[in-house]
């Protein structure tokens, strides 16, 4: 059997690297795209030192730009007509508003647009495999956002604070729950599976942004609080174990492991709907 094609966001650093690590223990050829080359070679290296059989590949892209993102996706495509699994993992948490150069607040654009525009343009190569998997990683702060309307937010702007960035923050990963139940929908009777969820508090996930964020992983560590193996493990599992084949359209959470349901209006059907319609509005035409 081929060794199955994984393409995993987001790797260079914290979950997405632990992942990876395990996949490539696993035998799966990886795809790791990155925006900074030197993190990129050095997560190679990490793997290679782990795995020597390893195959890693690290096309470098911006998520935070469309067109860089539909590149990608393109090229990615081209070079392997078979992807086994999409693991939609990288994103972040500004505590800054911040404008792409396509005129999106960065957090939406690289916590939401890119997870739905690499799985358009990598749609093909998907269905190509024999059971394939999308996992997008959510998370529970979805159920702290604030207000969510479409397609406002997909296009706003707004100012806050670092200590109001919670709300902004949590729409985005509400987006990427609606976006996996709405993919589950469109992909029924296919092989592709798509599935997201919460990876719990990571001392990773703390953010560069934050002021004195090493301090404060290093003593979350020393109280095993946050501890990023767990998160990692799901993604893994989620990603490449035959129990999740076919749950189609699941939101995962690692407390436990257990399968939950979003907040509203994340678990509105129309809504899911009509977030799909106007996102494909927005950056396909």
């Amino acid at each position: 059997m081929p060794a199955p094609v994984i393409v995993i966001t987001g790797a260079t650093s914290g979950l997405g690297r632990l992942a990876a690590l395990r996949l490539a223990e696993q035998g799966a050829r990886l795809v790791l795209p990155a925006r900074n080359p030197a993190r990129a070679a050095e997560t190679v290296d990490l793997i290679l030192s782990s795995t020597p059989s390893a195959v890693v590949e690290t096309p470098l892209a911006d998520l935070s730009r469309m067109p860089d993102v539909r590149r990608l996706g393109r090229e990615m495509a081209d070079a392997h007509p078979r992807i086994d699994a999409l693991i939609n993992n990288a994103g972040l948490h500004a505590f800054a508003p911040r404008t792409t150069a396509d005129g999106y607040s960065e957090m939406v654009a690289v916590n939401y647009f890119a997870p739905w525009l690499l799985t358009h343009e990598l749609r093909g190569a998907l269905a190509a495999a024999s059971a394939a998997r999308v996992v997008t990683v959510a998370s529970e702060a979805s159920r702290r956002h604030g207000t969510l309307r479409i397609p406002e937010d997909l296009t706003a702007t707004p100012s806050f604070t670092a200590r109001e960035s919670s709300d902004p923050y949590g729409r985005s990963k509400l987006l990427d729950i609606m976006f996996t139940k709405e993919l589950a929908r469109r992909v029924a009777g296919t092989r592709i599976t798509a599935l997201c969820l919460d990876p719990g508090f990571n001392v990773t996930g703390l953010g560069r942004e934050v002021r004195g964020a090493a301090v404060i992983e290093r003593i979350l560590r020393a109280l095993r609080i946050g501890d990023p193996r767990t998160g990692a493990d799901l993604i893994v599992r989620l990603a490449t174990d035959a129990e999740f084949a076919g749950r189609n359209g699941e939101y995962w959470t690692v407390r436990g492991p257990r399968r939950i349901e979003p907040v509203a209006p994340g678990d509105d059907i129309d809504l899911q709907r009509e977030l799909w319609e106007r996102t494909q509005e927005l950056l396909l035409s």
